[in-house]
């Protein structure tokens, strides 16, 4: 008897040992959450492999040549090849309205025909030829859209007035509140607008070959059209869309990049004396945090807009042109470079006559030319999810001198820039930068470390690759 308590006490003790265990053990076990609270991907689409270190180039067909052809243009893609370009953005190719035309040629951006091609630029036969040439030569081409208006006279208007918004008196309007009296806004609540806009864009990928879109004022057309139209073209072929726009919520599911016009604005705002660096720490912040990661941001000096209607890259950006211009490539964002820029263009370009281009060697092609480069050999500057994330690098000169790295297993990249018209010895905080570098410009090695000091001229310049 004595034994037989002596064991039930024994097996009692070690039961509830082991109960304690288990519950010690179930403590610790991490309980699994459900899938509602996971991260998820916000962006859906999947950006063509190509577009992964590219650099956008903007054709003005018109002013590109003598000629102002597809045909004299297609001459060019050599060139435009060795430039770094990867993909070529045709400004819009269609007929353009006569009714209400302004300037003598009109504006490119009053369609008349979604299926046609404007005769001034050649036919479709001289289009085809130009995106072949430009596939046989690894580039891509997208070509500029205009969903949000048409011409007054495009004969959507005489056969379907009903799919057009209206004023308060019944007529045909211009998009509200702007000077585009030469075109009216479709009416994107009617199925039929967003079925027909959606088979024209789908055309020009069948018919001609093309690699996508660079979409006009794309945030006035709702944002589910454009879901969908992505998803129609991308069943024909994977393509590449761009959004001139600046709404993370047009990253998800249809565009792979959108502009970065806050960015081209606060550098301007740097290099004429309105603002100081302060604002590029805003800017990098906000891509950071409020853009989706996998998504392409485009960054740029010039533009058709910027150029014809704000001034030349030299008058928005003064002497911290040529830092602008580093900024724009080994920073985030894909590099957009406007015709002319390589040839150092000093004029703005008319936008409703003809106005050709004076090409020349300059050294900012030459500037562009090693930035893009740099740029396609070294991953930590690609794009996307392909690139690297920018960490700042604290200074001593924190309202006028921008410096930061951006780094991957393989490369890595330390950038500065005095953005400021005086001379900076600019000492740097923290350890991110150390390292053993080459300088990009001269090509010789240095060696950073705690006790670097730069001296930095006004406006001036460096990167240090590694």
């Amino acid at each position: 008897m004595k034994n037989t308590v002596y064991y039930f006490f024994l097996i009692a003790f070690l039961t509830a040992c082991q109960n304690n265990v288990t519950e010690n053990k179930q403590e610790h076990v991490k309980p699994k959450i459900e899938d509602r609270y996971q991260p998820q991907e916000y962006v859906k689409l999947t950006h063509p492999e190509w577009s992964r270190n590219a650099v956008i180039y903007q054709l003005n067909t018109r002013q590109f040549t003598d000629e102002g052809t597809f045909e004299s243009a297609q001459k060019q893609l050599p060139r435009l090849k060795e430039l770094g370009v990867d993909i070529i953005w045709l400004m819009p190719i269609h007929p353009i309205g006569v009714k209400n035309r302004k300037g003598t040629l009109g504006s490119p951006y009053s369609v008349k025909d979604y299926y046609d091609v404007n005769p001034e630029f050649g036919n479709l036969q001289d289009l085809k030829n130009f995106v072949d040439d430009a596939h046989k030569q690894g580039m891509h081409v997208i070509l500029d859209w205009v969903a949000n208006h048409t011409a007054w006279d495009n004969n959507w208007v005489v056969d379907h007035p009903d799919w057009y918004e209206k004023d308060f008196k019944g007529d045909f309007r211009p998009t509200p509140w702007w000077d585009w009296d030469d075109i009216i806004d479709l009416d994107y609540n009617n199925p039929e607008v967003r079925k027909n806009m959606t088979d024209a864009l789908k055309y020009w990928v069948k018919e001609a070959d093309i690699d996508g879109y660079r979409c006009d004022v794309a945030g006035f057309v709702p944002v589910e059209f454009w879901n969908n139209a992505r998803e129609e073209l991308d069943a024909i072929k994977p393509v590449f869309m761009l959004a001139e726009w600046e709404f993370r919520d047009l990253h998800a599911k249809a565009f792979d990049m959108t502009y970065a016009w806050s960015w081209n604005e606060t550098v301007h705002k740097i290099c004429t004396g309105k603002a100081d660096v302060n604002g590029l720490y805003i800017y990098y912040s906000w891509n950071e945090c409020a853009f989706p990661q996998n998504s392409m941001r485009m960054t740029f000096v010039s533009n058709h807009d910027k150029n014809a209607w704000e001034g030349t890259m030299w008058e928005q950006f003064g002497d911290g042109l040529e830092a602008a211009i580093v900024l724009s490539v080994v920073g985030e964002g894909m590099p957009l470079i406007y015709n002319g820029q390589e040839a150092g263009n000093k004029k703005r370009l008319a936008f409703f006559e003809k106005d050709p281009i004076q090409w020349q060697e300059h050294y900012i092609g030459d500037l562009y030319k090693k930035l893009f480069a740099l740029m396609k050999t070294n991953t930590a500057l690609w794009h996307a999810k392909w690139g690297t994330t920018m960490i700042k690098v604290p200074n001593n000169a924190e309202s006028e001198v921008f410096s930061f790295v951006r780094q991957n297993d393989k490369d890595k990249v330390f950038a500065v820039f005095n953005f400021s018209e005086n001379k900076r010895t600019v000492e740097f905080k923290e350890s991110l930068y150390h390292g053993n570098y080459k300088d990009f410009i001269s090509n010789e090695p240095v060696e950073l470390n705690k006790n670097t000091k730069i001296e930095m001229a006004p406006w001036a310049f460096k990167v240090f690759v590694k």
